[in-house]
C-alpha cells in the first residue's frame, strides 16, 4: 500500500491541484481504483492439487499432495484433510501439530501427515494399507483465520484378483456350461470370453458379488454346444490398473464328476453327507476339491491336497464340516454337514479342479421337520356358530393344511396363516367355521411332501356335553335364587312349633324359681 499512497499525494496533495498534462482528473482517479480493486491483499491465497488421479493399490500406501499458492509457510495455519464433510476429517494439522479427538475412525492408526516442504506451502498426507473403501475424493483445506481455501485430490484404488478358474457342467441339454471364476478385484472388474480363432464371445450369465472385505469376486458362464472340442480362454481386466488375467480349457475334458442320482433327504439335527467321485476313477489326492451353494466364493467346504483351507469358508458352516477321504484314491470324497439346519435346505455342487481346470456335479439336499402334533380349540361366534382352531409348530418346509369331515372328504378353511421363527421352522394356524349341524366330527391334518403327516380329530357331539356343562351352571343359578326367595318370604311350620315349646320351657323354669 505503500506504493499507492506516494501516487495518491501529489495529487490530492492539501491546499492544491496538481495538474498532469495529458490527463485529467477523472482518468487518474479510474486508473487508481484499477489499481486498488487488482492490487492483492497479503493474506489472499489459493490451494491446487494434482492435475490427474492418484493411483494406489489395495494393501499398499498412497501419498496425497496439495500446494499453497503463492509458495509461502503454512506453519501457522491449519490444515485439514476431509472426504465430503469438514467436521469429520481423516486429519487436522494446526500450529504445527495433529489436533485429535476428530478423526473419522476408519482411518485412525493408518493415517500420516509428512513433513515435507511446509515452509513452502506444500503438504502431504499418507494413507497406509491402502483399502477399497478409501476409493474416491478428498479435500485439502488451508485456513488462516477465518480465510481459507481448499483443492481436491481424487484417489483411485485398483486390486488385481486371482488368477482365473475355469470350470465345466454338462453336457446338457442346452449345451456345455463354462464357468469362469475369480475374487479380489477392485474395482468391478470386465469379463469376456475368446475362442481359439480369437473371437470374442458373449456370456451367458454374469455374476459379480461385493464381499465383506470390499472387493469383488466374479463368475461369469459362457455356454457352448456340446460337440464342441475347442480351446476357451476367459480375461478377466481391470481398467485402472489396465491390466488382465485369463486362463483357458480344452474341451472335452478327460473325466466328470457325478453326485447322487436323488435329492438328500435329511431332518433337522441330523447329519448331511453329500458324497461325489470321478468317472472313471482316478486318484483325487492332489486335487482341489470345492462344495459350493450358488456362487464359487465363498465355499461350504474347500479340500486342497488333503487339508482344509478354512479361509474361504462361509460362515455358517465353520465348525460343521469335515471330510471323509477314506477313497480319494479311487476319486470319491464324501462331505459331511454336522447338525442340518432349515438353511441347509437347497442346491450344492461339487468341484474337481486341476491345474484351473474343474469339473462339477449338483446336488440337491431338503431337510425336513416333522412339527408338533395339531391343537383344535372351539370357539363361540356372536352370531351362535362354531369356529374350530387348528395350530401346530415346527414344521420345514411350510407344510400343508387340510380340514376333513367324518367321511374323509376335504373341508375348506377359513383361513391360514403360517409364520417362520428366527431358526427357519414354520408356525401353522387354521380356522375352520362349521355351519352343518349334522356333521359330527371333524380332523385337522398338517403333512409335508415326503408323506410325514399328523393329525387332530375333535367330536362336534362332545363339545355340544362340554358346551352343556359350561352352560349349566347359568342356567340353575335363577332357579336357585326363586328358591331362596321363596324361603325368605314363606317360614316353615316347625320353625313355629319349635317357636312355642321354648316359650313353656321358659315359663316352666320360672314357675320352679319361684317355688
Amino acid at each position: 500500500m505503500l506504493g499507492i499512497t506516494a501516487i495518491l499525494s501529489p495529487v490530492f496533495a492539501p491546499g492544491r491541484m496538481v495538474d498532469y498534462p495529458g490527463y485529467s482528473l477523472p482518468g487518474v482517479a479510474a486508473s487508481l481504483l484499477f489499481l486498488l480493486l487488482t492490487v492483492k491483499h497479503p493474506d489472499d491465497f489459493r490451494v491446487v492439487g494434482p492435475a490427474l488421479p492418484i493411483l494406489a493399490k489395495v494393501g499398499e500406501d498412497a501419498l496425497l499432495t496439495c500446494q499453497l499458492l503463492p509458495k509461502r509457510t503454512a506453519a501457522h495455519m491449519e490444515v485439514r484433510w476431509y472426504r465430503s464433510d469438514p467436521d469429520t476429517p481423516v486429519i487436522v494439522h494446526r500450529d504445527g501439530a495433529e489436533v485429535a479427538g476428530l478423526q473419522m475412525e476408519e482411518y485412525r492408526g493408518r493415517v500420516e501427515w509428512t513433513e515435507g516442504s511446509t515452509h513452502e506451502g506444500s503438504v502431504a498426507l499418507k494413507i497406509h494399507q491402502i483399502q477399497p473403501g478409501d476409493d474416491g475424493q478428498y479435500w485439502c483445506r488451508f485456513q488462516e483465520g477465518d480465510n481459507w481455501k481448499e483443492a481436491s485430490v481424487l484417489l483411485r484404488v485398483a486390486a488385481l484378483g486371482s488368477s482365473p478358474n475355469i470350470h465345466m457342467e454338462g453336457p446338457g441339454e442346452g449345451g456345455i456350461q463354462l464357468v469362469c471364476t475369480s475374487q479380489g478385484w477392485f474395482p468391478e472388474p470386465e469379463v469376456y470370453w475368446e475362442a481359439t480363432w480369437g473371437e470374442e464371445l458373449l456370456s451367458f450369465s454374469q455374476n459379480h458379488v461385493l464381499g465383506e472385505d470390499g472387493l469383488f469376486c466374479v463368475e461369469d458362464t459362457l455356454v457352448v454346444r456340446n460337440d464342441t472340442s475347442e480351446t476357451y480362454s476367459c480375461f478377466i481386466y481391470n481398467r485402472g490398473l489396465e491390466e488382465a488375467k485369463e486362463a483357458a480349457i480344452a474341451l472335452p475334458a478327460s473325466s466328470r464328476v457325478i453326485g447322487p442320482s436323488q435329492p438328500i433327504l435329511v431332518r433337522v439335527g441330523e447329519n448331511i453327507e453329500i458324497t461325489c467321485h470321478l468317472s472313471p476313477e482316478a486318484n483325487a489326492q492332489s486335487m482341489e476339491v470345492r462344495w459350493v451353494r450358488s456362487h464359487y466364493y465363498p465355499a461350504v467346504h474347500v479340500h486342497v491336497s488333503g487339508a482344509h483351507s478354512a479361509g474361504e469358508q462361509m460362515a455358517e458352516y465353520r465348525g460343521r464340516t469335515v471330510v471323509m477321504r477314506d477313497a480319494v484314491h479311487e476319486g470319491k470324497l464324501t462331505l459331511r454337514i454336522h447338525d442340518a439346519r432349515t438353511s441347509d435346505d437347497g442346491r450344492y455342487r461339487c468341484l474337481f479342479g486341476k491345474d484351473g481346470v474343474y469339473q462339477e456335479a449338483r446336488v440337491d439336499v431338503q431337510v425336513m421337520a416333522v412339527g408338533s402334533t395339531p391343537r383344535i380349540t372351539q370357539e363361540i361366534l356372536k352370531d351362535g356358530g362354531l369356529q374350530l382352531r387348528c395350530t401346530s409348530d415346527g414344521w420345514f418346509p411350510r407344510p400343508q393344511v387340510q380340514w376333513r369331515d367324518r367321511g374323509g372328504r376335504a373341508v375348506p378353511s377359513f383361513s391360514e396363516a403360517f409364520h417362520q421363527g428366527s431358526q427357519g421352522l414354520f408356525q401353522v394356524e387354521t380356522l375352520l367355521q362349521v355351519t352343518n349341524g349334522s356333521v359330527v366330527n371333524m380332523t385337522c391334518s398338517i403333512s409335508l411332501p415326503w408323506g410325514e403327516e399328523k393329525a387332530a380329530w375333535f367330536s362336534l357331539s362332545d363339545s355340544r356335553i362340554a358346551l352343556l356343562w359350561m352352560a349349566l351352571p347359568v342356567l340353575l343359578l335363577p332357579l336357585a335364587m326363586a328358591v331362596d326367595l321363596l324361603k325368605v318370604k314363606r317360614p316353615r311350620k316347625d320353625q313355629k312349633h319349635h317357636s312355642n315349646q321354648q316359650h313353656l320351657r321358659n315359663d316352666g323354669s320360672h314357675t320352679r324359681t319361684s317355688l
